[in-house]
């Protein structure tokens, strides 16, 4: 089983920034909902008995979610770099806006992250992470790991867990109050409590 999460919600993804590789602090509403994510994940975890890993994007706002799983779940936090955001290259810290304004051929659905100019990566550059991290997994039933990563990187793993297709994949949801399971080849939502 894997527990996935993405971060809470940051101050660049208040002001659509595109975040990338660069860092933003979360919110106070990020972390309440790191908060409450942890909650779950840890109440999930606790329904499986086993040991469990808590492997964390090396990022700031990952690892401060992950932390708070880790204060839920007594766990420490080991990180994996495979687990990063997207790099978006030049576009990282500007506003959506802008690169939009700069770029309008660009379809601004899930694929406006791929290959952004001054080394973007590409999907097969992400998809590869995910895949990579996802293989060296312990086989199912013996997998016990919670995961925090990032929307992008969020939705490809998932997607080369569920065997998803280009555009499947990337129609996924990257909410930052809910948990996902990963077991037996299914994927299930669990929301938190709603976060004023």
């Amino acid at each position: 089983m894997i527990i996935l999460l993405r971060h809470g919600e940051t101050f660049w993804n208040v002001e659509r920034r595109v975040q990338g590789r660069l860092e933003s602090d979360l919110t106070p509403r990020g972390e309440r909902q790191a908060l409450s994510m942890a909650a779950l994940a840890g109440e999930l975890a606790g329904r499986v008995p086993g040991d469990w890993r808590l492997v964390s994007s090396p990022s700031g706002r990952a690892r401060r979610t992950a932390d708070a799983v880790a204060a839920v779940t007594g766990l420490a936090v080991e990180t994996d770099e495979r687990l990063v955001e997207i790099c978006c290259g030049a576009w990282e810290g500007q506003l959506w806006d802008d690169v939009r304004r700069h770029d309008p051929h660009r379809g601004y659905d899930g694929e406006r992250f791929f290959g952004a100019p001054g080394g973007g990566e590409t999907f097969e550059d992400v998809m590869g992470r995910a895949t990579s991290w996802l293989a060296e997994l312990p086989p199912e039933p013996e997998r016990r790991v919670i995961a925090v990563s990032h929307g992008v990187l969020g939705r490809l793993l998932r997607g080369a867990y569920a065997g998803l297709d280009r555009r499947s994949t990337l129609d996924q949801a990257v909410p930052q109050d809910a948990v996902y399971r990963l077991q037996n080849g299914q994927i299930d939502r669990f929301d938190c409590e709603p976060i004023d």
